[in-house]
């Protein structure tokens, strides 16, 4: 009886160990997806007068600020869609009205001089006139204030 008991367990238990993989619960099939495409167009044809600024030395907790400015060289009128920072670290500012061919435009970035040290930061400008965004950079070193 007892060897009889213990041939039922164990074929029960071979009987649920292979009806397990058919009752198991399918795991969802994962597709690749693709990377979010690279811009495709042309770049702005909007003339900046500098892509990048070096402020130097700045006192720390003293914010640093500079305008780029670009004038519009197209056709058409531009309009800046996004800009946008890297970091917190830096505030943006831009000309928010039409920007008609032949006249002139701003992005200002204002760096938080908060801590010290060397620091590069980029600015990104997005306009109605392409996909492909303007990178504009900013570096300097904070210095502690002289007492």
């Amino acid at each position: 009886m007892k060897s009889v008991k213990l041939t039922f367990f164990a074929l029960a238990g071979a009987l649920l160990l292979a009806a397990a993989p058919a009752h198991a619960q399918k795991a969802p099939a994962v597709t690749a997806q693709a990377a979010p495409a690279a811009p495709t167009g042309k770049p702005s044809l909007i003339t900046w007068t500098a892509e990048s600024h070096d402020f130097g030395d700045i006192k720390k907790s003293v914010p640093a600020s500079h305008d780029f400015t670009f004038k519009n060289t197209t056709k058409q009128t531009i309009l800046i869609t996004n800009v946008k920072a890297a970091c917190g670290c830096t505030a943006t500012n831009y000309t928010k009205t039409p920007i008609k061919p032949g006249e002139t435009g701003s992005v200002t970035a204002t760096y938080n001089a908060a801590n010290a040290g060397a620091f590069s930061k980029t600015v990104t400008v997005t306009t109605n006139d392409t996909d492909v965004p303007k990178i504009l950079s900013i570096k300097g070193k904070v210095i502690e204030p002289q007492s």
